[in-house]
């Protein structure tokens, strides 16, 4: 890292978690120039079939602590630190 990104980097890290929220979104956004015109449509879809899923009983959710302890491959009861 040169000097420069150095001190960049520092003086960004020294601003507020929104602010550095909002710094990294729009570098983020500047790299990819790229904008798939179906993307928006192709997510509208699968966000109604999902429901849709949800709706007919067809799948069922998992309670958030359930779901994390199948993620991390923790046994029940175990404490993840």
């Amino acid at each position: 890292m040169t000097p420069k990104e150095s001190k960049l980097l520092a003086d960004a890290l020294g601003l507020p978690q929104y602010e550095r929220a909002d710094l990294a979104a729009r570098l983020i956004d500047s790299l990819d120039q790229t904008f798939d015109q179906d993307a928006g449509s192709a997510w509208d879809a699968e966000v109604a079939r999902r429901i849709s899923d949800l709706d007919s009983g067809l799948v069922e959710l998992i309670p958030w602590p359930e779901a994390r302890r199948m993620i991390l491959g923790t046994p029940d009861g175990a404490s993840e630190a």
